[in-house]
């Protein structure tokens, strides 16, 4: 898979300074973490997962989590896992490529169960998608064995796969959302706990994500179409200490944002959060009225806020959402041009920007640079003077 593979050559070339790199379960973690992007949850006792899948893929989806946890009633549960195994078959037998796709499930037993049904089926995952994860209670230790005996069971547990087997390794990514980790005056106690955990076991963990509906019902809350999850105090103060503890440079982990779960038109309480200067040209405005019509204009506005709280990527619940995410992951042409200049470097100084507007400094904004290039390999440089308007207006076409 790669980002914006849905656009022709043409759209490419006039949109695109460097294009992003191909993605497989095969690439490096640290490459497969920053480049899941929109990563479309999708409840597994929905009728047709292969269609789904197939259809996402076309649209340009590249990360898909089969959901068999809060997203389906408790009733629906075997026959789902029935589903999901079914999909795993038939989108293996049929060698075409796949967004990387990700299962999320209730329990370590759970786990172990489905990976054990699917058998070679499992070459088409990427892993799996742990909830309420924490180190409090044991469970996110039970989870890890559990992810171990697959391995293990599948010839994974080495640095090269056995005979066989699946050519790539497992991994999980554990979802933060537990009350220990909501609540202040355990929080400190479990974030350092699950840092603990999580670097112990780096091998097997490809990103952290972070559970903002779980976390806004602890308390009661949630949020209109018109507020980011950063205007929810509460909530933003625990997002802020996930990344202060897991996401520091040197020995951190990549952090996805928090679901938006808004998709439809609704009363406004607020003005739109979208500004009109960007949209310039006659087609461009339509391409706004659009965008705010389906309560997006403050999804923007939530990815940018995830962007500048060192958040990458974002789980999505509605297939509109992921073009948004894409748009604006993608490294715009002054962002790369900075981020070389600085990795090139190391010992220091400062200089003017190559754009001439900004003051770069070359020690301090080293981990900066490096993480923006590696942006870069997943989702590509856009071309000069190019825009996520004109991104969003190729991919939304």
């Amino acid at each position: 898979m790669r980002h914006f593979r849905s656009l022709s050559p043409a759209q490419t070339g006039a949109l695109f300074y460097r294009l992003p790199v191909e993605l497989t379960a095969h690439s490096a973690p640290e490459l497969l973490a920053v480049g899941l992007g929109g990563t479309l949850y999708t409840p597994a006792n929905r009728p047709n997962l292969v269609k789904d899948v197939l259809r996402q893929r076309d649209f340009g989806c590249v990360s898909m989590v089969l959901c068999l946890e809060d997203s389906i009633p408790d009733g629906d549960v075997l026959s789902a896992e029935e589903g999901v195994i079914s999909a795993l078959s038939t989108l293996a037998s049929r060698g075409e490529s796949l967004p990387l796709l990700f299962v999320r499930v209730r329990t370590p037993e759970q786990m172990l169960s489905v990976a054990r049904r699917a058998g070679a089926a499992t070459e088409v995952l990427t892993g799996f998608v742990i909830p309420k994860f924490d180190n409090e209670s044991g469970v996110a230790a039970a989870f890890l064995d559990a992810l171990h005996i697959i391995q293990a069971e599948l010839g994974l547990d080495g640095d090269s796969p056995g005979a066989g087997a699946p050519r790539h390794r497992l991994r999980i990514m554990p979802i933060l959302e537990s009350s220990a980790v909501i609540h202040l005056e355990s929080r400190a106690a479990a974030l350092t706990n699950i840092y603990t955990l999580l670097a112990a076991n780096r091998r097997d963990i490809l990103s952290v994500r972070i559970g903002a509906t779980d976390m806004s019902s602890a308390f009661g809350l949630r949020r209109s179409r018109d507020l980011t999850i950063y205007d929810v105090n509460v909530v933003a103060g625990v997002i802020g200490d996930i990344v202060n503890v897991l996401g520091r440079p040197d020995g951190g982990f990549v952090i996805s944002g928090p679901v938006w779960e808004h998709y439809s038109n609704t009363e406004r309480v607020l003005r739109p959060q979208l500004r009109t200067t960007p949209f310039a040209r006659p087609e461009e405005q339509e391409l706004r009225q659009r965008i705010m019509t389906a309560n997006l204009d403050t999804l923007i506005r939530e990815i940018e806020l995830d962007l500048a709280n060192g958040l990458l990527g974002k789980t999505v619940i509605h297939p509109t959402h992921v073009a948004l995410v894409h748009a604006l992951s993608v490294v715009s042409h002054e962002e790369y041009l900075d981020a070389l200049a600085i990795a090139d470097n190391v010992n220091g100084g400062a200089a003017a920007s190559p754009y001439g507007n900004k003051m770069n400094e070359m020690k301090p904004h080293q981990a900066w640079a490096q993480r923006t290039l590696l942006r870069a390999d997943a989702f590509g440089v856009s071309a000069p003077n190019v825009t996520f308007v004109d991104l969003l207006e190729a991919s939304m076409a």
